[in-house]
């Protein structure tokens, strides 16, 4: 389990990104890049880092279901992700 303190930072840059994301654009399509310079650096998306949503960590994240591996096995093993089922032969 990540820290609240790591989850939270995390939380804070998608808001960031999310809240500057028109700015930034139009900055580099004007090719202002003193003014992209002045900008927060938490609002570039460059800084963001997959993290699971659940528990926070940041290692074995799977995009298509937004948790880590070990998050999804124990669910998909409960039966709590619709179309997953554990291989058996």
């Amino acid at each position: 389990m990540a820290k609240e303190s790591m989850k939270a930072r995390e939380r804070k840059r998608e808001r960031m990104v999310a809240r500057y994301a028109d700015k930034r654009a139009a900055l580099k399509e004007a090719g202002d890049w003193e003014a992209l310079q002045k900008m927060p650096k938490n609002s570039s998306k460059v800084r963001l880092h997959n993290r699971c949503k659940l528990t926070g960590r940041p290692r074995g994240y799977m995009r298509t279901f937004g948790i880590s591996r070990v998050t999804f096995r124990e669910m998909a093993s409960q039966g709590l992700i619709p179309g997953v089922t554990k291989a058996s032969w």
